[in-house]
């Protein structure tokens, strides 16, 4: 395998952001619009302010930083979770606008105005995070617009020697419900053409987060009342294709899904074949902890995130011990890796 160049500053960020086996073992808590539902939710409209926002995100972030080798977080909601994290973990900042105008067709993304990249590092970050939504059989216009808007990304990274993770989250003009039998028979394809896309080195990606390429609930046998759309032979291969298409690192994302599920998911793609390099796990990891701060504030968080919310990030710990890939194997190992000064400068 030939020799990989990183540059130093991204070379010893992505050490920071990963454990001792090289392995990305990150929790995301970058919820913004929708972590302030869920709190209303829990709370009541009458009760919420946005102080428990940024309570929640500080507790979960001081204590379940304990475990993991990185954090992802918003400045917006989270900067107490910023200031309160372990120092031993990494820190991994959004950088895109949450959402998307629902009146310019094709869902595009765009950064935060107010921020760039060398900003983000003064504020301590190690990598940043941008979300794109992408439908890799949009007309050729959209296409273009997404794929020069990551070619910049890319390039500003090389620039500010700062990791960039991209998180393209697929979805289909026709079949707008995600969850729903008929997405799930054409998500595998449209995951495994975005991986095949945005491994391409005109990108500059470290690392890309992404969604495991089937809806796991449509598997057989992990279906429970669901409709069977793929069985567990095709959602094998699925897992497979996807994997082998990346050139680059990849990471899983939970996309929401209950923890028995997510961990079923990243069991069942160790056991067949996917060269994960680890995670950015959301909501399977605490969002039963929205409910334990709703009932019993901060005290009741702190007991929930010390019990349940570390045995959760414990499991998932144990499962990239067996069944992930150190980042920089993708590559062929330490050894196949050239650090050197950053290419653009500073």
């Amino acid at each position: 395998m030939a020799i990989k160049r990183i540059s130093r500053g991204k070379f010893t960020r992505l050490q920071q952001l990963s454990n001792q086996d090289g392995v990305i073992a990150a929790l995301a808590i970058d919820q913004r619009g929708s972590m302030v539902k869920m709190m209303e939710s829990a709370v009541g409209k009458d009760r919420y302010n946005v102080e428990m926002v940024y309570e929640f995100k500080e507790l979960v972030s001081q204590e379940l930083t304990k475990y993991v080798s990185a954090i992802l977080l918003d400045e917006q909601y989270g900067f107490k979770g910023m200031a309160k994290k372990n120092s031993n973990a990494g820190l991994i900042m959004s950088y895109e606008k949450t959402g998307y105008d629902a009146n310019t067709p094709g869902r595009l993304p765009d950064i935060l105005p107010e921020d760039s990249l060398k900003r983000l590092l003064k504020k301590g970050a190690d990598a940043a995070k941008v979300l794109v939504y992408y439908n890799p059989d949009d007309p050729q216009d959209i296409l273009d617009k997404k794929h020069a808007f990551l070619e910049r990304l890319g390039n500003e990274a090389r620039a500010a020697d700062i990791p960039v993770f991209v998180e393209p989250i697929v979805y289909d003009n026709e079949i707008t419900d995600d969850k729903s039998p008929e997405f799930a028979k054409i998500k595998p394809q449209k995951v495994i053409n975005t991986i095949k896309e945005f491994t391409k080195d005109q990108y500059y990606i470290d690392i890309l987060k992404v969604e495991v390429p089937v809806l796991f609930k449509n598997v057989e046998g992990f279906n429970d009342t669901n409709a069977v759309v793929y069985s567990q032979k095709q959602a094998a291969d699925y897992f497979k294709q996807a994997s082998d298409i990346a050139t680059r690192p990849f990471i899983y994302l939970s996309a929401g899904v209950p923890t028995k599920t997510f961990h079923e998911e990243l069991i069942f793609a160790g056991d067949n074949g996917a060269k994960f390099s680890g995670i950015l796990g959301g909501r399977a990891t605490w969002f039963e902890g929205v409910a334990a701060y709703a009932k019993g504030g901060k005290d009741g968080l702190l007991h929930w995130l010390d019990t349940i919310g570390r045995e959760n990030v414990e499991h998932l710990n144990k499962i990239l011990k067996q069944y992930a890939t150190p980042w920089y194997d993708i590559y062929g190992g330490l050894d196949k890796i050239e650090v050197i000064d950053p290419i653009l400068g500073n």
